[in-house]
């Protein structure tokens, strides 16, 4: 069978979704109102609180919530054989992440722009916040610790990638103050573009590696460290200054990347060789379900969208009805990434015949984001001509920029919740932003060199890549229950995010369970205690919402609403 027709499958469902039921959900069920005084208007601050173009703030959105997961979980998916990542990657898309993505931005908008866990104290009630917001901390330091370990393992493996991602610090500076200062964004990012391909091609000949004594550490740990000393800079900056633009020019970059990848597809037709069900698992392997869908979470769900779209996207909504653009749009985007990701990684490009492909995919975490960098490097390759040594520095940038920019907006909001800690608690010194920067910084290096296969400092990307995705989908899951009972008091039909909340509550739960039991077998402890942490507060959570909502259904009287 050609790829062609997965990648027409998922774009059908990519475009029913945009184009049917995003308006529908938009228009009937959130009411999305363009005269609504959004807080970025509101509590126009020029930091945090910044009117932003939509298409300037779908890119810093999109390539925030994006990171390397919707690579990654499709690239390790497909495993258990194509089909199955492909339904759960078009219809989560559709029916779950558009829903939740521009769900939680709306929600947040109508309540000055709190993250999704201190908005739970308006829609749920107090004794939610603390629980729902340790949820979100405890799920921020996963990211933050998975996406540093996997782009230092990035740029030790394919240093032609190093002074690319580097190079695009200064190119977002200089974009920043020029669309601060008028000029035209059009211009601008096709100048920017270009300069960032130029430095990727300035990379496929020049790979950088670093000494391996800077920390004592070895190169992934030395990474590691200056990743972390980058994104706690970065998360202090003005938003307009580093995190936008940046965010901005990497969406750009991937748009024109999807394009180079989808006309590829199209150009070399290439046959489908890994199996539709893989019915030859290596012992060990997890069970499909419920695995599959905290595998591929970023691409067709994933709570740390609802983090972004309510912690920072929130604050720089130019009109409550960009929240369909943005958020809507931004998650089919995450889903086309996952799509040729699923592409690049089962055809015939990648792995000549069915037995090529089974030795590369010898058992469960095999393939990862290697699969779709080389499998993606021969598809531009084949299709357009360009040399792979540039094709691979183009998708492993890709790779490492997306990472980079989700550690980026990750510590900010790591440290919203520590001054909000702050606040609550009247401990001034959390308060302080270099004071609470500092503290996320040291809670994600003690996960980032705890969590580990043995082998050297920082090599633990994939051990903590399941708690992970189960955490994750475990927060959706109490986003969704926040949206649908704001939906609730506010008299509208709640059935349409509801139904995504109660499917995905039972497989992550019942996926951590599995984990759990697995990391208690394996002696790992600090991944225990983190599961456990999650799951408890998680379902005291979800008992406070249960009891809103049986009181709703009595017709008894609940707090206003906005």
């Amino acid at each position: 069978m050609s790829s062609v027709y997965i990648i027409i499958f998922g774009l059908v469902g990519f475009s029913f979704g945009w184009f049917i039921y995003s308006n529908f959900i938009a228009s009937k069920i959130y009411r999305l109102d363009p005269d609504f005084q959004t807080p970025a208007h509101e509590f126009n601050d020029g930091v945090d609180f910044v009117p932003t173009n939509k298409f300037v703030l779908w890119g810093a959105h999109f390539t925030s919530v994006a990171g390397a997961a919707p690579i990654i979980g499709p690239a390790i998916a497909v495993y258990w054989g194509w089909l199955p990542a492909l339904l759960w990657v078009t219809f989560g898309s559709v029916f779950f992440a558009g829903v939740h993505d521009m769900g939680a931005l709306w929600a947040s908008n109508r309540h000055k722009a709190k993250s999704i866990g201190a908005l739970s104290e308006d829609v749920v009630g107090a004794r939610t916040r603390s629980l729902f917001m340790v949820v979100i901390f405890l799920l921020l330091l996963m990211v933050n610790a998975v996406f540093g370990t996997i782009i230092a393992g990035e740029m030790v493996d394919i240093p032609n990638s190093v002074f690319p991602a580097w190079a695009a610090i200064p190119v977002a500076v200089a974009i920043g103050v020029l669309i601060r200062k008028g000029f035209n964004l059009l211009i601008i990012s096709i100048i920017g573009v270009g300069i960032l391909y130029l430095s990727i091609y300035v990379g496929s000949i020049m790979p950088l590696a670093l000494p391996g004594d800077i920390f004592g550490l070895g190169p992934n740990g030395n990474w590691i460290i200056l990743l972390f000393v980058y994104a706690g800079i970065a998360s202090m900056l003005p938003v307009w200054l580093l995190l936008q633009p940046r965010d901005y020019i990497n969406g750009a970059q991937l748009v024109v990347g999807l394009l180079v990848l989808y006309s590829a597809v199209l150009i070399t037709m290439p046959d489908v060789t890994a199996p539709m069900f893989n019915d030859n698992l290596a012992q060990g392997t997890p069970p499909i379900f419920p695995i599959l869908f905290v595998t591929i979470a970023c691409g067709a769900l994933s709570g740390f969208h609802g983090i972004v779209s309510s912690g920072t996207s929130s604050k720089q909504l130019n009109k409550e009805t960009d929240a369909r653009f943005v958020g809507y749009l931004g998650a089919l985007g995450e889903g086309m990434l996952a799509l040729i990701t699923i592409t690049a990684a089962t055809g015939s490009l990648y792995a000549a015949t069915s037995a090529d492909w089974a030795s590369i995919y010898s058992g469960f975490g095999s393939g990862g984001a290697g699969a779709f960098i080389e499998g993606g490097a021969q598809l531009i390759t084949q299709g357009w001509g360009i040399p792979e040594s540039f094709a691979q520095t183009m998708l492993a940038t890709m790779v490492v920029l997306f990472a980079g920019t989700t550690m980026d907006a990750g510590l900010r909001l790591q440290r919203y919740i520590i001054q909000e800690w702050g606040s609550i608690y009247e401990i001034k010194a959390l308060q302080n932003n270099i004071v609470a920067t500092l503290v996320a910084i040291f809670s994600c290096l003690v996960l980032a060199f705890g969590a580990t296969n043995g082998n050297y400092p920082g090599d633990g990307g994939m051990v903590i890549w399941p708690l992970f995705g189960a955490s994750n989908q475990i927060l959706a899951s109490l986003t969704l229950l926040t949206v649908s009972i704001f939906l609730m008091k506010l008299g509208r039909p709640a059935v349409y995010t509801l139904v995504p909340m109660v499917f995905i509550i039972v497989v992550a739960f019942w996926a951590s369970a599995w984990y759990l039991i697995d990391y208690y077998n394996d002696g790992r402890w600090l991944l225990l205690s983190l599961s456990l942490a999650v799951m408890v507060a998680s379902i005291i959570v979800i008992l406070e919402a249960a009891s809103v909502i049986s009181k709703l259904r009595r017709g008894e009287s609940v707090e206003p609403v906005t």
